[in-house]
């Protein structure tokens, strides 16, 4: 029997859902307070994840729920290259 690598889960603070990490995106703030989309996963820093799914970025957008979670203003361009991020994944799939 194969062994089967553990999955590494995140949860979304939009949606509250355990996912998988490579499905999530991470917002992080450095401690300068500046606030950058992680594709890597390896900034230092306070981080967010999101699911990168439309509603969910527009949803964190309306509710200011990733100022509130790394507690600094989010500007937004980070909203405007999170859109684009899944813009380019759905023409990709």
């Amino acid at each position: 029997m194969a062994t089967r690598k553990k999955v590494p889960l995140r949860k979304c603070v939009v949606t509250g859902e355990m996912k998988p990490k490579k499905e999530l995106v991470r917002i992080v703030r450095s401690k300068e307070g500046e606030v950058s989309v992680d594709l890597t996963g390896k900034k230092s820093g306070r981080g967010a994840y999101l699911s990168l799914d439309k509603d969910t970025i527009l949803t964190a957008k309306k509710k200011n729920v990733l100022a509130n979670h790394l507690q600094v203003s989010i500007d937004n361009s980070i909203y405007e290259e999170l859109l684009e991020l899944v813009e380019e994944r759905n023409s990709n799939s």
